[in-house]
């Protein structure tokens, strides 16, 4: 069953632009991993340091494991020490949909 996995970053103050361009290309490097389906990187209009990724999984194992290996990347080492907090992760799976 496909999953969402969403992402929050708070980045500390003078890294933003740094932050989100590191984000992006986390998420650039996502499209060789098995299981990868999609993601969106959403940029806070109030709070530029303040990023959501929504990104879609073929499974919870696919996305687990990519996370696994992904851990030690040289990209989210350069991320972590612009973090103004530890990111959140949720696994989310759709219920409902309604198009309109």
């Amino acid at each position: 069953m496909a999953v969402w996995v969403v992402w929050e970053t708070r980045l500390r103050a003078g890294t933003e632009a740094e932050g989100l361009a590191l984000t992006q290309r986390i998420w650039s490097d996502m499209v060789g991993f098995p299981g990868y389906l999609a993601h969106e990187v959403l940029q806070d209009d109030d709070q530029n340091g303040h990023l959501l990724v929504v990104s879609r999984w073929e499974s919870r194992q696919a996305a687990d494991a990519t996370k696994e290996l992904y851990a030690g990347s040289p990209m989210v080492l350069r991320l972590a020490p612009l973090l103004a907090e530890e990111r959140s992760r949720w696994v989310m799976a759709l219920r409902d949909a309604y198009f309109k």
